[in-house]
């Protein structure tokens, strides 16, 4: 079994676009290119803002774009005991505390917790309480694949991070990091939009004696506004019967080498070729990237009409 095991994570709340095939290209290929694992995880952690359909119709999208993964996908919603425990040890290490705070308690500190709640170790019983994990005042750092040296002083600049919403609902930065401590993930490929994220899930994994993966995060794909493409910002779901036309969009956004016309007519040949020729050094070092930047040949060349 190979050392490198890689995952792409998406969220059921909407269907996949543009940017997220993006992201489960080039997570697919760096992991295939090192000749390891892809695994399939669903976020599905926020029922109320789920679509109904969504996660089956994400799963068909992937394997109509040549995406196949390997193992069973884990489905978040299924793990809820093992986010529980975790809690519990961070509880009873002293290391996370009750906070009954609200928004508008943090609006004097632009949304960074001052650590109001430290200290709330039992469970208040007249309000609703988020839980927090309680950070140490030093910075955490990383050198990420592509964005280079990333560094964050997480007390000043973010707080101590929710672990549980008051809604009951796991948070995403607990999630994250006690599923790739699971499922062994040793590659995390994502867009630059979860770059500020990763020093708390660092330091998650670093009080928890977790292993901490590689990075790598490539630059997302943005709008004439300079937004991120996303379902928020209406971003148009993929069409699979033009799979071969978004799957060459992909790469040229990457900035990888487009398959010559003749391998362009089936997905599966188009990923083989993406695969043998995946270029990180390519790959442009910023965070952002706008829709232009996509040359049209890419579309013409695999599917024989403009984008």
């Amino acid at each position: 079994m190979s050392r490198y095991i890689g995952r792409f994570a998406p969220s059921p709340t909407g269907l996949l676009h543009i940017g997220s095939l993006i992201a489960a290209l080039a997570s697919y290929l760096h992991a295939r290119a090192s000749q390891g694992q892809w695994l399939v995880r669903m976020e599905d952690l926020d029922p109320p803002r789920e679509m109904p359909g969504a996660a089956s119709a994400i799963l068909q999208s992937l394997e109509d774009h040549g995406l196949t993964w390997d193992g069973e996908v884990l489905w978040q919603s299924q793990r809820h005991d093992a986010y529980r425990q975790v809690i519990n040890d961070l509880l009873l290490a002293n290391k996370a505390f009750y906070c009954t705070c609200s928004r508008s308690d943090l609006q004097g500190s632009n949304g960074v917790y001052q650590g109001q709640c430290r200290g709330c170790v039992t469970p208040p019983r007249d309000h609703d309480f988020a839980l927090r994990l309680q950070v140490e005042d030093k910075a955490v750092a990383f050198d990420d694949e592509i964005q280079g040296r990333f560094s964050q002083q997480l007390e000043r600049e973010v707080g101590d991070v929710v672990l549980q919403r008051k809604d009951g609902f796991f948070a995403y930065q607990l999630a994250v990091v006690v599923d790739d401590a699971y499922q062994g993930v040793s590659h995390v490929v994502r867009g630059s939009d979860l770059l500020d994220s990763t020093p708390r899930q660092i330091y998650l994994q670093q009080v928890m004696a977790y292993t901490t993966p590689d990075y790598l995060h490539f630059p997302v794909i943005t709008n004439e506004q300079g937004d991120k493409l996303s379902k928020q910002t209406f971003a148009a779901p993929l069409d699979s019967r033009e799979a071969c036309k978004n799957l060459c969009v992909a790469l040229a956004f990457l900035k990888q080498a487009l398959p010559p016309e003749e391998l362009c007519q089936q997905v599966n040949h188009i990923v083989a070729w993406a695969v043998e020729h995946w270029s990180v050094d390519d790959i442009p070092g910023v965070l952002g990237l706008p829709q232009s930047v996509i040359p049209a040949k890419a579309g013409i060349q695999c599917c024989q009409f403009p984008l």
